[in-house]
């Protein structure tokens, strides 16, 4: 389970380093095989391969005529990419999705569950600000019993 943030570079190569307590939970969770990917292109999702296998299994399930899904796989399969985390604990991210979700530099690195989500850091403080938690939010949370 990944929980908390971190920040960490993105390499001139396009090397993304996973911070230590992540590699951490990775390494002793799921081994070096992973899936990195995004949906809209804004942000890079990176998953342990299991984790991700267990989504296309979902996936399957679904009739292959299902425009939801098509759509789906289609946006993750130009993102993607499989890879292993080398013995830096590092992965190449696509360029596709380095320039589209501009990851250069500094980056925010959120454990979100069962995967990571690597932002932009201006993007993501940014996101912060336009879509702020509220009351509401306290609320349904509150409804379903969190």
């Amino acid at each position: 389970m990944f929980r908390g943030s971190a920040t960490a570079k993105i390499d001139a190569k396009g090397r993304f380093k996973v911070p230590r307590d992540f590699l951490r939970v990775v390494e002793e969770n799921w081994g070096p095989k992973v899936f990195i990917t995004s949906v809209r292109g804004e942000v890079a999702l990176l998953y342990p391969l299991p984790i991700w296998e267990d989504i296309e299994s979902r996936l399957q399930t679904l009739p292959s005529t299902d425009n939801t899904r098509r759509r789906y796989l289609q946006r993750v399969s130009y993102y993607g990419q499989q890879g292993d985390l080398d013995a830096q604990g590092r992965i190449v991210i696509p360029q596709v999705l380095r320039e589209s979700a501009s990851l250069s530099g500094e980056v925010v690195v959120c454990g979100i569950a069962d995967h990571l989500e690597i932002w932009d850091r201006k993007r993501f403080e940014a996101g912060l600000e336009d879509d702020p938690f509220t009351d509401e939010d306290f609320g349904v949370l509150a409804e379903k019993g969190v």
